[in-house]
């Protein structure tokens, strides 16, 4: 997969897993790595489908339908991918923390959805990726989920959603709304950044 890595900084520090919006390259969220934890590295990747000539993590059908069949052919690819990358660039899968941005949202929670391999998770703007199905055992996984009170893309009902089915599966999540839209905004970030401190 196309992407970027950077190691971090201190021993124990994060890893980011940037997984960026429709659109984006691996390039788009490496800015929120300083503001997040200027100690931490990085894995940024780049989505493998292109929608008219958009990178993306995952084909749709339409604006808001997945095609579950290819999220579910990504979501392993990117597991795999992830797990491959902490042996050969010798980081701990426990460093890794997601933070996802819109489509890199979704299928960042899609990757909690299958596997519990992350304890911490940073889901900007994200959106159910699947219903109806049994999560991994997520109790003492955090959750920052950061969503827009305006948002046309992802309404407020699918941020309720998902906040629910991870905490039925027992994870602990924290919704930080914004009067914005879909866009990303500094006081969104800012409250993920304290949020990753108060562990």
């Amino acid at each position: 997969m196309i992407h970027l890595f950077e190691p971090a900084k201190q021993p124990g520090a994060p890893i980011f897993l940037l997984l960026h919006g429709t659109g984006g390259t691996e390039q788009d969220l490496i800015g929120l790595v300083s503001l997040l934890n200027p100690d931490a590295g990085y894995l940024s990747v780049r989505g493998e489908v292109t929608e008219n000539g958009m990178p993306r993590f995952f084909k749709r059908l339409a604006e808001g339908v997945f095609d579950e069949e290819d999220l579910a052919l990504r979501t392993a690819r990117l597991i795999e991918f992830v797990k491959e990358m902490s042996r050969t660039a010798d980081f701990s899968l426990q460093d890794v923390i997601p933070v996802g941005y819109s489509n890199g949202a979704n299928i960042a929670a899609n990757m909690m959805f299958e596997e519990r391999l992350f304890e911490q998770a940073i889901l900007l703007h994200p959106m159910v990726p699947r219903r109806g199905v049994t999560l991994p055992d997520s109790s003492q996984v955090r959750i920052f989920i950061g969503a827009g009170a305006n948002d046309p893309i992802c309404p407020a009902s699918e941020t309720e959603d998902l906040k629910q089915i991870f905490e039925q599966a027992g994870a602990d999540v924290d919704v930080t709304w914004s009067n914005h839209g879909h866009q990303l905004v500094m006081p969104t970030i800012e409250a993920a950044a304290s949020w990753l401190v108060q562990k």
